[in-house]
């Protein structure tokens, strides 16, 4: 099978790594890709939101899948061309992936599902954004209705910073504070039906002890030894399966993985947010305990033929994955500093180095963007794991980076 990965971050980095370890996969492609993708796949120099351009080189290929991995590309429509041009294709349609592309649109489809989710408010005016504020109380959640690459939602106690962040914004969802430890469930859909995979808990606030704006994403770990039995099972039967069956009453079926973000609250798990992709950091362990070959398993979906795909396994042990930034990220982060050490940091065993945002700059490796690589640990435990990120992380040199160092620390 010949495979095109569209996107250029840590988690198609992930995407590549396993698909690229798959014995059924023969060619392995990446539009536009980086630095680390090019040692593992052919690099396009595709816009990954122009839909014609990916539906083109998709046949001009002859790939039997395309992968999309951000969700830009799915919003402006690329698996519908992709689809269109007769090619299997793993993402939902335009119209699907808009449960990440609105967040009022999401809510709309967890109401009508009976999805359990944090009361909520659509507002497009300061009026309107003051009294529902005033009607939910601190701490402030305020959500960008579009797509904000992760950084679109303030969780605040200062109603002057909520009201500024919503000023900021064409139209917010605010709703209410859901208290409790947040969890991440991917689940890979057909349409009609889906499967999960192993949870993973991301750290989305840029500094240590969950302070500072929130960000992408600064690392993430699995499994989640503390989480409550059932979870999984939970969130597939109050959440996943309602949703999917939704969308296929609405006539638009949803085709890729549904990313649940989760908060453990003392009534049971509840819904934050859905994407229409996989995480990023989260991708980067989850995929790394995956013992399944991906291919197959993502041709399913795309296929339509996820019920008959059989039982999915894992690797035993633990994963971490903690993110160097660059200088100033989230906010204007510095690009073009040359990355050193990377050689060594593979040296550590059981650890390895995804790129997120870098380059090549003739022999060197460059940063190229705000979170700049995923640096994975493994292990037979997180304890292990954690040691193992860490330890590589520290013989990575790029000037002005940053990276939390208690990911996973609450875990231990």
């Amino acid at each position: 099978m010949r495979v095109l990965v569209i996107g250029s971050g840590g988690r198609e980095h992930a995407l590549c790594r396993s698909l690229a370890a798959d014995p059924q996969v023969t060619e392995l492609h990446c539009a536009p890709g980086n630095a680390g993708i090019a040692q593992v796949a052919t690099l396009h120099a595709v816009t990954p939101t122009d839909p014609a351009a990916v539906a083109a080189l998709a046949l001009e290929l002859g790939a039997g899948l395309v992968v999309v991995g951000p969700e830009a590309p799915l919003v402006a429509g690329v698996a519908d061309a992709v689809r269109e041009a007769g090619v299997p294709c793993f993402g939902p349609s335009a119209r699907a992936a808009m449960l990440e592309g609105s967040k009022a649109f999401a809510k709309d489809v967890m109401t009508a599902a009976g999805v359990p989710t944090a009361r909520s408010r659509t507002c497009v005016t300061p009026e309107e954004a003051a009294a529902a504020l005033d009607a939910f109380g601190a701490p402030y959640v305020v959500k960008d209705d579009g797509l904000a690459a992760g950084k679109g939602v303030v969780v605040t106690e200062d109603r002057d910073e909520a009201l500024r962040h919503a000023a900021a914004c064409e139209r917010v969802v605010i709703e209410e504070f859901l208290d409790g430890p947040e969890v991440s469930l991917f689940a890979l859909c057909d349409g009609s039906t889906a499967v999960p995979l192993q949870p993973a808990q991301d750290h989305k606030r840029a500094y240590d002890g969950d302070a500072g704006p929130n960000t992408g994403g600064m690392g993430a770990y699995t499994p989640l030894t503390w989480a409550p039995e059932g979870l999984t099972e939970q969130v597939m039967s109050e959440t996943v399966i309602p949703t999917v069956t939704e969308l296929a009453r609405r006539g638009t079926p949803y085709t890729g993985v549904l990313y649940v973000g989760l908060a453990l609250t003392a009534k049971g798990p509840k819904v934050i947010e859905f994407n229409a992709r996989f995480g990023d950091p989260e991708t980067q362990v989850v995929l790394d305990r995956l013992a399944t070959p991906l291919a197959g398993l993502l041709l399913a979906c795309a296929e339509g033929t996820l019920t008959g795909f059989g039982p999915i396994a894992y690797r035993d042990g633990a994963a971490v994955t903690v993110v160097v930034a660059a200088e100033n990220y989230p906010d204007d982060p510095v690009k073009g500093d040359v990355i050193e050490g990377l050689a060594e940091a593979e040296e550590v065993e059981g650890a390895y180095v995804l790129h997120a945002g870098t380059a090549s700059d003739g022999d060197r490796i460059v940063s190229s963007g705000g979170r700049v690589l995923s640096v994975v640990g493994t292990g037979p435990d997180v304890a292990a794991a954690r040691d193992a990120a860490y330890e590589a992380v520290g013989r990575i040199r790029l000037r002005g980076s940053h990276h939390r160092t208690d990911i996973a620390h609450q875990a231990l």
